[in-house]
């Protein structure tokens, strides 16, 4: 059964409207006044600077020199906390730890609102459950005092065991929900289709902790365990950028109508393709309720409104052809159609064909969706790539080496910089290439290559230039795709040659996107001093469990581990390695001595090495190095562990019984 934010608002709001509840002074000096005139405010301070404790009688505490905020409830009384400031359009973000074991009844808060009966709200609500069973992530948004837009998940992680990141994204074009930098929900800006939107009220950021054991848990039928209490929620690493409202100017300090608008990305951005497929496929394994597929609730007049406003989220922008390439060779085998919306590129006995972007660009994100050649693509190659000019050229490849009907595509990738090459990685894809589009994406910044398939990254290429490895981040590059024959190497190292009866060959392309990249014309970046978030993205830990997935299961050849090909040595930057490259132990270790008192468990994810009376034990890598970084996280003996030693070092001799 699913209980709705209509009652946890109403109630939660009542015990936020106590009488001693903090309201901030509205006479200010001049100098505060200057202070809120600024544009945009990004803040990573304290809770005592930006919070203020609004109900609870000392149930709320900020602690740890204002780095920690804790909120407790007990049989008498909940806590809260609200921002000093309002916002009209911010991004902001908590880390939140929430009420551990049984925590059923309880429902931690952590939203924007306004005040009065057509106020707007933007919400996530944790609502507890009994140990053992997950809570329930519930969100909602509300316009003008109406809500009724629910949308509630499990989550993938336990959120009592350590902090997460929980941010919302309020611009005037949408509304985004993000756990841990992964978006989970988007709401877009309805207007057009005459509903109300959140951009005329300012909102102040609050946090609750509250008993509401009538509906929170399993429809009210598990009640508050009072003799669990106190129930602790905490907080800590609060951010936000945002537009400061003033009361006493009626007045932003985001002018967003100003001559000179202010340029800051989030204040305009809106989830990308890439972004949006990631988001869908999280909501397909973890949404457990989504109002716009409630035909139960809704009267059939106000669901048409509904499905109309859903209908939104489905609406993709996307670049024209005739606009951003030129088509350069290929006598008319490639072809811009549908308005620009969609390009082939075709293959016959006498030529392929190619195109190539426009613009040159330093640096940035860019996606393509393409459907590949059917059926017998056997010596065929269609790529996707950025490159420079000139015999020291930077390139960043996407290839796709068509197979046999049957057999899969190899997706061949690599970098080249100043001319170099030779750092291949080859993938089998999880999917049929050939029977839709795809997005395959290239992230490229001053820090790390990343290249995604449809959202999912699936090989990093880190900026490693302190250790003497070229990185290319000096000439800009151009976007190119083409269509080519290449039966002399491409399938089974050219045993399977091209079959023309099958001509012509056609590759579709659409929905180009550069919305996040750097320009580079009349010899200068359009990126100065860039705040965009791709400018500095690298892989988050969830994304890079993916990798490893993607790597673990698909990946068919990586140059770092042909020692044939390099009998001299490993290229450099196949040593340098600055991310886990395996989460299996049972590949990276061996266990050297101890009679089986040394264990790989869980699927290579856990080792643990035991010590008795009789003996120790004790492993080591199998890989030797020279220079490294090198980590492990590692649990110590608990309890009386007198006597013992762990032991975890770098040695150059042979093992020894080290160990515990």
């Amino acid at each position: 059964m699913i209980f709705f934010d209509y009652m946890s608002s109403s109630a939660r709001r009542n015990l936020e409207k106590t009488p001693n509840r903090i309201v901030v002074n509205p006479q200010k000096s001049s100098e505060e006044r200057v202070v809120d005139s600024l544009p945009v405010v990004l803040v990573n301070g304290t809770f005592d600077q930006h919070i203020m404790i609004s109900w609870g009688d000392d149930r709320g505490k900020i602690l740890e020199n204002g780095e920690l905020l804790t909120l407790s409830l007990d049989k008498k009384s909940g806590s809260g906390f609200q921002s000093k400031k309002e916002y009209l359009f911010a991004k902001i973000d908590m880390q939140i730890k929430l009420v551990p074991g049984n925590s059923a009844g309880t429902v931690t808060t952590f939203y924007l609102s306004s005040q009065g009966n057509k106020h707007d709200e933007i919400d996530f609500e944790f609502l507890g459950n009994s140990t053992g069973n997950p809570y329930t992530l519930h969100t909602n948004v509300f316009s003008l005092g109406k809500g009724n837009r629910e949308q509630q998940f499990f989550l993938w992680f336990d959120p009592t065991a350590d902090y997460h990141t929980y941010s919302i994204l309020w611009n005037s074009k949408c509304i985004i929900f993000y756990v841990d930098d992964i978006p989970i929900r988007e709401y877009k800006n309805p207007e057009r289709l005459g509903l109300s939107y959140l951009k005329y009220q300012p909102m102040r950021l609050y946090s609750s902790l509250w008993n509401a054991d009538d509906w929170a848990t399993q429809g009210g039928r598990i009640k508050t365990n009072w003799e669990l209490a106190p129930f602790v929620a905490s907080y800590k690493n609060f951010t936000y950028e945002a537009c400061i409202y003033s009361r006493l100017t009626s007045s932003s300090s985001c002018d967003i109508d100003s001559p000179t608008p202010i340029n800051n990305a989030w204040l305009t951005y809106e989830l990308d393709r890439t972004s949006r497929v990631r988001m869908k496929a999280l909501q397909k394994k973890h949404m457990i309720y989504d109002y716009c597929n409630d035909k139960w609730r809704f009267p059939k007049v106000l669901c048409l409104v509904i499905l109309a406003f859903c209908s939104l989220h489905y609406s993709l922008a996307s670049n024209n052809f005739n606009q951003d390439f030129d088509v350069t060779w290929g006598d008319g085998r490639a072809k811009v159609l549908n308005n620009g919306k969609l390009l082939t590129l075709s293959l016959d006995k006498v030529s392929g064909s190619g195109v190539k972007s426009k613009k040159e660009y330093l640096f940035g994100r860019i996606d393509m969706q393409l459907k590949l050649v059917r059926g017998n693509s056997a010596g065929t190659v269609t790529t996707y790539y950025l490159s420079s000019q000139g015999s020291t050229h930077d390139e960043i490849d996407f290839e796709f080496l068509g197979n046999l009907s049957g057999d899969p595509y190899i997706v061949h990738t690599n970098v080249y910089t100043q001319g170099k090459g030779d750092k291949e990685q080859q993938f089998y894809l999880w999917f049929d290439p050939t029977a839709d589009f795809h997005t395959y994406s290239i992230l490229w910044n001053p820090q790390t290559i990343i290249f995604y398939v449809d959202g999912t990254p699936i090989r990093v290429f880190k900026n490693m230039e302190s250790s003497g490895v070229p990185y290319p981040n000096k000439q800009p590059m151009r976007v190119y795709a083409s269509l080519w024959n290449a039966d002399d190497w491409a399938t089974r190292g050219g045993l399977v040659k091209t079959n023309w009866s099958n001509a012509p060959f056609i590759a579709y392309f659409r929905n180009f996107k550069d919305n996040n990249a750097c320009i580079w014309e009349f010899g200068k970046s359009s990126c100065t001093n860039s705040t965009k978030s791709w400018f500095y993205h690298e892989l988050d830990s969830t994304s890079q469990a993916r990798l490893q997935w993607v790597q673990k299961n698909y990946m068919v050849y990586n140059y770092c581990n042909d020692i044939n090909r390099f009998p001299r040595g490993l290229p450099l930057d196949c040593m340098v390695v600055k991310y886990c490259a395996s989460n299996d132990l049972n590949q990276d270790f061996d266990i050297t001595w101890g009679n089986e008192r040394g264990k790989i468990l869980n699927n290579g994810e856990i080792l643990t090495l035991t010590l008795d009376n009789i003996s120790g034990s004790g492993f080591q890598s199998k890989k030797e190095y020279l220079f490294g970084k090198i980590d492990m996280q590692i649990k110590l003996v608990q309890g009386n562990s007198a006597g013992t030693v762990t032991a975890y070092y770098i040695f150059s001799g042979q093992c020894t019984n080290k160990g515990v």
